[in-house]
Parts: structure tokens; C-alpha cells; sequence
């Protein structure tokens, strides 16, 4: 799907040509994929800067670990965490961030401090504030499927339109144009087992129903250490490539991953291939 996202200040991401890829930096102790390696503000701007320099087209910034059993924050603890770190990366590079959160205090803040997108992992679903806020600043929303509880017999692909199409609702009468959604099916420990989390990424071309790019977040994810068998999150960045690629010819417009240099050289090679002549 051919698109584009206006950033708050103007700037326009392209969507389609290529998929985009959006860095991760966990400014949290209890990170799944890095166990806390970014907590101290000064080395997760630094780790920020990199990403950027690699080739993120944006850099994720989140305050709140989401995996299994953590724990959650107030606004103002998640703000400590991330505003040094959108404050110091913006000061540097004009890489456009997104601010990893479903609070709406937090996304207010990050938006004013320099973020561009608001990145919801509850979809505007557990504070719908959140899309009002990023309708108040101009900014794209991804607006992520998020369960509380695990059921192996539901129906997820049909859980997950349904939910979307909710998000989406939500976003559009808080006054964001449909044109600056991003859908995200939660790819993970977010209320799915790893079956359910393999057929969302076989079945992910099935979202464009929804009529909104879409982002494809596998990273790291233990659906994939459950395939390779491989229980640290650091040692599963080829299985992350290869289920994002597959997402790419599904239509992932937006990759979301903690490797961007391995990243971009796959996905170099991967447009070189299909250009080939």
C-alpha cells in the first residue's frame, strides 16, 4: 500500500516504495530483548544515534517494558525514563521518533519534547485520550492489537480486524485522518500463543482490509526462539529477518527491529533481487 505520513513539523514519510524501518530503543530495567542495556539515558540516546546512523527511518523510544508480568508504570515514572532520551536524540539527529506508549500524558509530552508518532500498544483502546492528543499535534498513530488473556481456540486473525477496526474508529473520531494510521497486529506475548502469533504474520496481507499501511513488529519475539528454539532474545536476529521479510511480501510497509544495520542489508538485497532484470 502506497502512502504517506505527515510528521507534526511538516515532514512527510513515504510509505510503499520500501518498507521503512523503525529502531528500537528500550529505556527500561526489564527489557525482554536486552535486559536493561539502555536504561541509563545517556547510553540509550547514544544507542538511539546509531540506529539512526544505520538506517532507521525512525527511532522507537519506550519507557514501559511490555513482557509478560512486568510492571506497569504512572505516567510520571515512564516520563522520567523517556524524555532525556527523546529530548537528547532529537538534539542531534532529525531522525523522526516515535513515542512507545498507551498513555496519553506520556504521548502529550513526548510529542511537545520533539516525537512525531505515537506508537499505542493497547491501540488507543486502554486510554483513548491518546488519540485526540496525537490528532492536537498533527502526528501519525500505530495503533497496535493488544488481549489480556491468552486463548488458543479463539479466532485471532478475526480478534485482531475486529479490534483494529475499533482502534481505527476511535483514532477517526478524535479527528486523526484515517491517512495517518498504522495498524499493528502484535505480533508476540500481547494475548497470543505463538500459533496464533505465526498465522497473524502468514495472513498479514489480510490487514489491508483495514485500509491503513501496516507495521509488522517480530523482533526478537518468542514466537521465534518457540520455532528455532533459542531462549535468548539476542541470539534469534536471523529468524527476526527472516519472518520480516516474509512480512515485506505480505506488505509490511513499516519493519519494527532492534538489528537495523543486519536489516537494512537484508532488505538491500531483497529489493536488489526483485529489481533485477
Amino acid at each position: 500500500m502506497n502512502a504517506t505520513l505527515t510528521l507534526p513539523d511538516g515532514r512527510r514519510l513515504s510509505l510503499g516504495a520500501r518498507p521503512l524501518l523503525m529502531g528500537v530503543v528500550n529505556v527500561t530495567p526489564d527489557s525482554f530483548s536486552d535486559g536493561g542495556l539502555f536504561a541509563d539515558p545517556a547510553v540509550a540516546i547514544a544507542h538511539g544515534l546509531t540506529l539512526a546512523r544505520q538506517g532507521a527511518d525512525i527511532v522507537d523510544v519506550g519507557g514501559e517494558s511490555t513482557r509478560p508480568d512486568h510492571i506497569r508504570l504512572e505516567a510520571q515514572s515512564e516520563l522520567a525514563r523517556v524524555m532525556p532520551v527523546i529530548a537528547g536524540i532529537a538534539a542531534k539527529s532529525d531522525v523522526p521518533i516515535s513515542i512507545d506508549t498507551y498513555k496519553a500524558e506520556v504521548a502529550d509530552a513526548a510529542l511537545k519534547a520533539g516525537a512525531s508518532i505515537v506508537n499505542d500498544v493497547w491501540g488507543a483502546q486502554r486510554d483513548s485520550a491518546i488519540a485526540g492528543i496525537a490528532a492536537r499535534h498533527g502526528a501519525p498513530i500505530i495503533l497496535m492489537h493488544n488481549r489480556e488473556e491468552v486463548d488458543p481456540g479463539l479466532d485471532i486473525l478475526a480478534d485482531v480486524m475486529r479490534f483494529l477496526e475499533r482502534s481505527i474508529a476511535i483514532a477517526v473520531e478524535a479527528g486523526v485522518p484515517r491517512s495517518q494510521i498504522v495498524v499493528d497486529p502484535g505480533i508476540g506475548r500481547f494475548g497470543k500463543t505463538a500459533e496464533q502469533s505465526l498465522l497473524l504474520m502468514k495472513e498479514l496481507g489480510r490487514l489491508a482490509e483495514l485500509g491503513c499501511p501496516v507495521l509488522l513488529g517480530a523482533s526478537r519475539k518468542s514466537v521465534l526462539g518457540h520455532v528455532i528454539g533459542k531462549a535468548i532474545p539476542a541470539e534469534r536476529v536471523a529468524a527476526s529477518i527472516a519472518a520480516h521479510l516474509y512480512g515485506v511480501t505480505q506488505g509490511a510497509a513499516i519493519i519494527r527491529a532492534h538489528d537495523v544495520d543486519e536489516h537494512v542489508d537484508a532488505l538491500k538485497i531483497w529489493a536488489a533481487i526483485g529489481e533485477a532484470r
